[in-house]
């Protein structure tokens, strides 16, 4: 994944003088320190109704946020689109980058939330704030049809030693070796196809990711000699991993955040709509997160209450 863009150097040069020239900078600035995101964050719902649209990030990973025939789809940006038109927001406008560099992008103020179906993670709660779970997913392990090395979860491919290969800056690397997989025994891969090329290839002998983005690979891959084995719960530190995901904010951006969390609710709660929403992209009434599920206990490393 590519990293962050620097800043702008012609921007801060222009600024130099006023900070020499007695702080004006600080009194004047329209990005919280340290971060660049907008001080409005506190009123954006607002701002968001009155100019009609929401700046989204995503990261092109299919069934979550991806472009199809040039539209945005996927399970995150469906379920947006219907909570946001709700919110009184009728538009979302894209921005496609690396998975790594969306919650970078997010504190730049490139966007106002990222759609990418990201899992929530206690890392990850100490620089942004998360929607409650819009989804849970299980892990699973796609490889050789056949499953020459009758590989099923973490702890087969540490005993067998097999090679994983996981996608940059998703949070399966960190299961893989609290399971014992060697660090050079975890591959890092750009997208998911490379996954399965390269299991096809030899060069890796799992492919680890959620079920529903295993089984969805797979669909857009017929035919090809593989195979998705059974979905797991892996284990860190004694403590059961859900791969739930959900929306992202900013940290100033509590209230939008608690607005769309009411939205959500009544699309979680309801298991016809929930599917009739976003079914096509494989997502079932299995996949609707549990009430007991919340976002606090997973930021803290916790289950399901």
């Amino acid at each position: 994944m590519s990293r962050p863009a620097p800043l702008d150097r012609r921007g801060f040069l222009a600024l130099a003088p006023a900070i020499a020239a007695g702080g004006l900078l600080a009194g004047c600035s329209r990005t919280e320190v340290g971060t660049g995101a907008p001080k409005e964050d506190a009123g954006l719902l607002a701002k968001l109704r009155e100019q009609g649209f929401v700046r989204v990030g995503f990261a092109g990973e299919a069934p979550y946020g991806f472009q199809d025939g040039g539209e945005l789809a996927g399970e995150a940006p469906t379920l947006h689109r219907e909570i946001f038109g709700a919110l009184g927001v009728r538009e979302l406008r894209p921005t496609l980058t690396d998975f790594g560099s969306l919650i970078p992008g997010l504190l730049a103020g490139r966007f106002d939330v990222v759609s990418a179906g990201m899992s929530i993670t206690p890392e990850r709660c100490g620089k942004v704030i998360f929607s409650q779970p819009e989804f849970v997913s299980p892990t699973a392990l796609m490889v050789r049809r056949g499953n020459p090395k009758g590989l099923s979860d973490f702890a087969s491919c540490a005993r067998e030693g097999a090679v994983v290969g996981v996608l940059a800056a998703a949070v399966e690397a960190s299961y893989a070796k609290a399971a014992g997989v060697p660090d050079q025994a975890v591959k890092t891969l750009a997208k998911q196809q490379d996954g399965l090329d390269a299991l096809l290839a030899g060069r890796i002998d799992a492919f680890a990711l959620t079920g529903i983005s295993l089984r969805w690979l797979a669909r857009t891959n017929r035919g090809a000699a593989v195979e998705v084995g059974t979905p797991f719960v892996p284990e860190v530190g004694g403590v059961e991993q859900w791969s739930a995901g959900g929306a992202v904010f900013r940290p100033g951006a509590r209230d939008l955040r608690d607005a769309f969390d009411r939205e959500l609710a009544k699309i979680t709660g309801d298991p016809g709509r929930y599917v009739g929403l976003i079914g096509r992209y494989g997502f079932t009434a299995k996949e609707a997160p549990p009430r007991s599920l919340r976002t606090a206990d997973l930021c803290a490393g916790k289950g399901p209450a």
